[in-house]
């Protein structure tokens, strides 16, 4: 807690002068462009990565930055209510599904070895299973093309939300995807023609 307290403070003496009136506009109404769904890895701050200032972006994170197919039963859906709320209450302008290099939840899903039959992480980690058989046949790094067809994985389902097809068609509701290195900090962007990943100058 001593280091949460201590950022803090310098966060109070230092940043909050300089942003107040920022804050206090963001209290009264958000308005974000741009809806990221990112991987709970510390390393992977979207904010950081796309320098952005608060109030710049709406962001979703979980383990390998899935989105799970579309379904309707009872059970509870943390990224799908995100999903929505970011479509529908807050009219982000576009979805980026941002993947990274050494994804844990890649890792797990290529090993099979660490996951628990039956717990939480098994369970989700199977969403990367249709992104593992497209990859079947690649034999060099195989662990990035996975974490960059999950990006494309993730966005076509994306596209089976009801709403967001719906902002698609009325409004122009853009869908994008990205990969970002750790070791040296670049970004690919994903070419929605090409469906190749290209490093962004």
């Amino acid at each position: 807690m001593d280091s949460l307290i201590d950022g803090y403070r310098r966060f109070r003496a230092r940043r909050w002068p300089a942003e107040r009136q920022l804050y206090e506009s963001l209290a009264e109404n958000q308005k974000p462009k741009t809806f990221v769904i990112s991987c709970c890895d510390s390393r992977v701050d979207p904010a950081t990565i796309f320098n952005a200032r608060p109030g710049e972006l709406f962001v979703a994170r979980n383990v390998a930055n899935l989105v799970p197919p579309f379904e309707q039963s009872g059970s509870y859906h943390g990224t799908s209510a995100a999903i929505e709320f970011a479509v529908t209450a807050v009219q982000v302008e576009r979805i980026l599904v941002l993947g990274h290099a050494r994804c844990g939840g890649v890792a797990a899903a290529l090993s099979k070895s660490d996951l628990t039959p039956g717990s939480f992480l098994s369970e989700w980690i199977k969403l990367l299973d249709t992104a593992l058989v497209r990859c079947e046949n690649i034999t060099e790094d195989r662990h990035t093309e996975v974490e960059r067809e999950s990006v494309r994985l993730s966005l076509e389902r994306l596209r089976a939300f009801p709403f967001v097809a719906e902002a698609i068609r009325t409004r122009g509701l853009q869908l994008q995807g990205a990969h970002f290195g750790i070791i040296d900090g670049k970004l690919e962007w994903l070419d929605p023609v090409s469906g190749r990943f290209e490093v962004v100058d």
